[in-house]
């Protein structure tokens, strides 16, 4: 996490988060923190707000007869927490996100684990059509409390150039 402060008036700071443009590098790796440990409730309010009516998010006897033996944490969930935990390294001063690809979902996520993650900057180039920003791709991945990867994706975000973020803007 990129945290920052700057002056703002005398003896007085403001933290500042995340990247612009210019500070990401090919093959640096951010490290997200802090993980998060998954509550039954979790998974289960979140089954709910999605409408995912799928008995192995939320109905115990059910998935006692699967290869699992217990309740998964809903995927998307999963994806939705990686995508959070990276949002002060990666996507802060981001103005836009542009998309996710090669989503994999490589081992079941249970309630009572904790799921950490990182990213790797993989690519990035000027925008042709915003000369204020940047197009930044990084692969993210998480991992359960064993270091076992559990999730991976590419997502493609248009960073702000230095000068040129909101918060730049909004004096924040």
């Amino acid at each position: 996490m990129v945290q920052n402060s700057k002056k703002v008036g005398e003896n007085r700071f403001r933290e500042t988060f995340g990247r612009h443009y210019e500070e990401f590098h090919v093959g640096d790796i951010y490290e997200h923190r802090p993980g998060r440990t998954i509550s039954e409730a979790d998974n289960t309010w979140f089954t709910l707000l999605t409408m995912n009516t799928h008995p192995m998010h939320f109905d115990a006897e059910y998935a006692k007869a699967s290869e699992f033996g217990r309740c998964i944490v809903c995927s998307p969930l999963t994806i939705a927490l990686i995508v959070g935990m990276s949002v002060s390294d990666v996507s802060q001063k981001a103005i836009a996100n542009l998309g996710w690809t090669d989503i994999k979902m490589t081992h079941p996520l249970f309630a009572g684990d904790t799921l950490t993650a990182e990213s790797q900057v993989l690519a990035k180039r000027e925008s042709a059509s915003r000369p204020g920003a940047g197009i930044v791709s990084v692969s993210s991945t998480g991992f359960n409390q064993h270091g076992v990867v559990v999730c991976t994706f590419v997502r493609t975000i248009l960073v702000a150039r230095q000068g040129h973020s909101f918060e730049d803007k909004v004096g924040y």
